[in-house]
C-alpha cells in the first residue's frame, strides 16, 4: 500500500488566536510579540505584506506601527497551548497515528485511512477544524513527511491550491520542485543551501537528482535522507510518542536591566525551578548544569560582558533545591559588577531516565534521600498545578520586578473562568 502522510499546519497560529475573540481583527494588521514585548514572532498576512520579518525588533518598526495601526499582543501562551490542544483533538479523528509535531503542526498517518481522494480529504479536515475550533490550517500530502512538508509550503504559498495539496502524483511533484528554492526543504538550513548553490543545486529538482551517497559524502547521513525522501523513499518514521528532551534550557530577557548579584540570583532560581518541573514531567534526571549571563549586545554604548559556566553534578537528580544550589555556585563565579545585565539561563544536560540506576562513589558515605526528594517535588508540581505559582524555591528572595512586560496580554478566554467572553 502506498505510504500517504499529511502535514497539517496552523495559519499564523499566534495571530488567529488573537483574532479568534476578537472578530474585528480580521482582515486588519496584528502581530504578536516575544516575552518581554520586544520582537515580532507572529505575523498576520497583512503585516508580511508590510515586509515585516518575524524576530524584528518592536522600537525599529515603530513609524510603520503607527501608520498602518497595527495591532500588537504579547503572547498569551496560556491561550495558544488550550487551542493546540484543541485542533490536535480534532486531528486524531482523521487519523489512526498522529505525531504532534509543534505547538501548531502536527503529521498524520492517512495511510489505508482516507478512501477517498486525498485532496478532497484535506478539503473535509480543514473545513473541520476551521469550524470546530476557529483556526485556519494548511494541509501538505505526499509519500514521505519531507514531501508533506513541502506540499504545506507551497499549499500556504499558493492560494490556488485552496489551502491543500497532495504530491502523491510524480508529474505534479517535479512541476513544484522545478519552482521551489532548495532553501525551502525541510531540514535545509541556510549554511547547507548556501552550500547547495555552490554545486550548482539551486532547486528543490536539482537536488531531488542527486545519488544519495554522493550527498552523504559531502554533507551527512540527514542531507542523503532528505534526497530519498524527495524521491518519495520514506526514511522518517512518524513519532507517536514524544522523545524525551536530551537538553532543557530555560532563560528570559529582563524587563529592566539588573545590576545586583541578589537581584540575577533571584530570576535565575526560578528559571531552575522552571527548568526541574520540565524535568520530572519527563521522568527524567539531570547530570550537567550550564548557566549564562550577559549584557544587551544591541546597545554598544554600554559596556559588553558574557560568560557561561558548567559542571558535572555530584549526582544526576531532579530535585529543584539541589539545582538551585548549584546553578548559585556557577552564578558567584561569573558575575561582575559594574555592568547592565540583559538576560540569563540555565541548560540542563546529560539527561537520563530517573529508573536509570547510577554509579555510586565509592567513598561518599553522605546517603541521598533520592526516594523522599522525588516525593517531596511530586508533591510540589501537585500543589503548583492545582494552585499555580503556590510553591517556589528562590536563593535570596521573592523579588518579581524583574520579569518580562506583559503590557499587551489579552485573555485567557479557554482557561480562566473570570475571563470568559461575555456576551451582551
Amino acid at each position: 500500500m502506498t505510504p500517504l502522510l499529511a502535514l497539517v499546519d496552523c495559519n499564523n497560529f499566534y495571530v488567529s488566536c488573537e483574532r479568534l475573540f476578537r472578530p474585528d481583527l480580521w482582515n486588519r494588521p496584528v502581530a504578536v510579540l516575544s516575552n518581554n514585548d520586544g520582537c515580532i514572532v507572529s505575523r498576520s498576512q497583512e503585516v508580511k505584506d508590510l515586509g515585516i520579518k518575524t524576530g524584528t525588533p518592536v522600537y525599529q518598526i515603530q513609524v510603520l506601527i503607527n501608520k498602518h495601526n497595527i495591532q500588537l499582543f504579547s503572547s498569551n501562551y496560556a491561550l495558544y497551548a488550550d487551542m493546540s490542544s484543541r485542533v490536535m483533538s480534532l486531528l486524531e479523528e482523521f487519523a489512526p497515528s498522529i505525531e504532534v509535531y509543534s505547538i501548531d503542526e502536527a503529521f498524520l498517518d492517512l495511510t489505508g485511512a482516507c478512501q477517498e481522494d486525498p485532496a478532497v480529504y484535506g478539503q473535509r479536515l480543514r473545513a473541520t477544524v476551521q469550524r470546530s475550533t476557529g483556526i485556519p490550517v494548511c494541509v501538505g500530502m505526499g509519500p514521505t513527511k519531507t514531501l508533506a512538508k513541502l506540499a504545506n509550503f507551497a499549499a500556504k504559498r499558493w492560494s490556488r491550491t485552496g489551502g491543500v495539496l497532495d504530491l502523491s502524483d510524480p508529474a505534479r511533484r517535479e512541476k513544484l520542485m522545478r519552482i521551489v528554492p532548495v532553501s525551502e526543504v525541510w531540514g535545509i538550513g541556510s549554511r547547507t543551501a548556501g552550500r547547495l548553490n555552490q554545486m550548482g543545486i539551486v532547486t528543490v529538482r536539482d537536488l531531488a537528482c542527486q545519488q544519495a551517497e554522493r550527498i552523504q559524502a559531502r554533507f551527512n547521513i540527514i542531507v542523503a535522507r532528505i534526497v530519498l525522501e524527495l524521491n518519495g523513499i520514506p526514511c522518517l518514521a512518524l513519532e507517536e510518542i514524544a522523545p524525551d528532551r536530551q537538553q532543557i534550557i530555560c532563560s528570559r530577557s529582563f524587563s529592566r536591566r539588573l545590576t545586583e548579584y541578589r537581584e540575577l540570583s533571584e530570576a535565575l532560581a526560578e528559571f531552575c525551578s522552571r527548568a526541574a518541573e520540565k524535568l520530572r514531567s519527563q521522568h527524567s534526571v539531570a547530570g550537567h548544569i550550564s548557566v549564562f549571563i550577559r549584557t544587551n549586545p544591541f546597545n554598544p554604548a554600554e559596556p559588553q560582558y558574557q560568560r557561561s559556566a558548567g559542571m558535572m553534578l555530584p549526582s544526576a537528580t531532579q530535585d529543584t533545591r539541589m539545582i538551585v544550589s548549584e546553578a548559585h555556585r556557577l552564578l558567584k563565579a561569573i558575575f561582575r559588577t559594574g555592568y547592565r545585565y540583559h538576560k540569563c539561563g540555565i541548560q540542563l544536560s546529560h539527561i537520563q531516565p530517573a529508573s536509570v540506576s547510577e554509579q555510586r562513589d565509592l567513598f561518599d558515605f553522605t546517603p541521598r534521600g533520592k526516594a523522599d526528594s522525588r516525593a517531596l517535588m511530586d508533591m510540589m508540581d501537585r500543589i503548583n498545578r492545582r494552585f499555580p505559582k503556590g510553591i517556589a524555591v528562590a536563593a535570596t528572595g521573592f523579588d518579581k520586578s524583574w520579569q518580562s512586560k506583559v503590557e499587551r496580554l489579552s485573555g485567557r478566554y479557554t482557561t480562566d473562568w473570570r475571563e470568559l467572553v461575555r456576551v451582551k
